[in-house]
């Protein structure tokens, strides 16, 4: 039972590290095949998932195909039971969909100002009031996923679950911008970036070059923390 995951580049599609790793941390089978967010070959990329336009996409094995990231989550935890993509508990399992839910519709201030690239870390960068209203709601809703688990691991649940994946990318927003977060939150973006399977897909980003550089500001840089 092999699926046909698309996603866009690597060093910046934020949706596309969520859907690869529906599939990576749950060790669910699947094809990957890559869109040209950047090369201009979007549209026909995504023809033979028609009528699905944004990345990741899925085309189950049985031929159908499900478009954004919310749906493709809920359907992998519905036909794989046993992964345990969602946690157990019912008060924690319902929380993390809220976690989710709100990751997928909020947060837009922080996704306009600080685009998810993972070639380096900008120095002195000023988040406007509006992101860190945003980091201060992000830290409020991982407080509160702690306090209904009683999580007494590095994840939000205890044990690794798709809010841990919906919110990798914004770890890496938070590291890559600099941007002022608590120590156990730092702490928490440490522990989702340094995952084995964040870090090999940081690995294969580095396997394209961009020129210009999409994202770049005017500010000095320096290197990605090491997280191995």
């Amino acid at each position: 039972m092999t699926y046909d995951l698309y996603i866009g580049d690597r060093m910046f599609s934020s949706w596309s590290l969520r859907g690869w790793l529906m599939f990576e941390k749950f060790d669910i089978p699947c094809h990957t095949h890559l869109v040209g967010l950047y090369s201009g070959t979007m549209a026909d990329d995504m023809a033979p998932l028609a009528p699905a336009r944004l990345v990741p996409a899925v085309r189950t094995p049985e031929g159908t195909v499900i478009g954004e990231s919310l749906a493709i989550a809920e359907t992998l935890a519905e036909r794989h039971p046993s992964a345990n993509l969602w946690p157990t508990d019912p008060a924690a399992r319902a929380t993390a969909r809220w976690l989710c839910a709100e990751m997928t519709a909020g947060f837009g201030a922080l996704r306009n100002a600080c685009p998810m690239q993972l070639q380096y870390c900008h120095v002195g960068f000023q988040p406007p009031e509006a992101v860190q209203t945003d980091l201060a709601r992000i830290e409020t809703l991982w407080n509160h996923a702690r306090s209904v688990s009683d999580s007494k691991t590095p994840y939000l649940f205890g044990e690794y679950s798709l809010a841990d994946v919906f919110y990798t990318p914004i770890a890496a927003r938070i590291v890559g911008y600099g941007l002022p977060v608590s120590d156990a939150a730092s702490a928490y973006c440490a522990t989702l970036l340094s995952d084995p399977a964040v870090l090999n897909w940081r690995r294969a980003a580095h396997n394209v070059t961009y020129d210009p550089d999409p994202y770049a500001l005017k500010l000095p840089k320096s290197p990605w923390p090491v997280f191995e």
